[in-house]
């Protein structure tokens, strides 16, 4: 069996914990507790044909946890990246959230699966919302960093509240996972150092 450490990142508030209750079955709530710095869980899937189990840390996402959040990336070989459609700021965040993964996983580039949450307050929501098609161009930025690694990073439209594309936003972050081992001939992606600030720095300005 394959072990993959992933992490649900993204600003508080976006439905991290949610999507994660709705991928272990367990249904949703209308109101979470806060997570306080990360929490864990553990779920053993099948994709391709491959036995996965998965080691899930869905990180806190208020500013408060800033400075503790960096020890959670270490290891980790794929991320969901989830933003709410109907929280423009929780959108514009995703640079300061690549920064973090890319500088403090060990690795380097990642692939991450950028989620769209809460599809189904977009109708509903009276204010200003994220298009999918904003939601595409932000993924074919990460995919313009990423190309040289040999994978790309997809964009997804999930609904905590409703289960829709939950299971597909992990299977398809595994594929992407597996395909880049594979390609670089290994199981596991070999550890690096973290990136220096200035190199953090250089990843946030590409996005912009």
């Amino acid at each position: 069996m394959i072990v993959l450490k992933i992490v649900l990142i993204g600003d508080g508030g976006v439905g991290k914990t949610a999507i994660r209750e709705s991928y272990l079955g367990h249904g949703f709530e209308s109101q979470y507790v806060m997570t306080i710095g990360a929490d864990f869980a553990m779920q053993d899937d099948i994709v391709n044909g491959r036995k996965l189990r998965y080691q899930i840390w869905d990180l806190a996402g208020q500013d408060r946890f800033d400075g503790v959040r960096n020890v959670y990336y270490r290891g980790a070989k794929g991320s969901l990246l989830i933003f709410d459609v109907t929280r423009p700021d929780s959108y514009f965040n995703i640079p300061k959230w690549v920064k973090e993964l890319w500088g403090f996983n060990g690795q380097g580039k990642i692939p991450i699966v950028l989620v769209a949450n809460k599809i189904d307050l977009r109708e509903l929501s009276d204010g200003e919302i994220i298009s999918p098609d904003q939601g595409r161009k932000m993924a074919e930025k990460l995919t313009k960093l990423t190309s040289k690694e040999g994978f790309a990073c997809h964009y997804i439209e999930t609904s905590a509240k409703t289960g829709v594309k939950i299971q597909d936003a992990f299977s398809l972050l595994s594929e992407n996972v597996m395909n880049l081992a594979e390609k670089r001939g290994l199981l596991k992606l070999k550890s690096s150092r973290p990136k220096s600030s200035l190199e953090r720095q250089s990843i946030v300005k590409q996005l912009q």
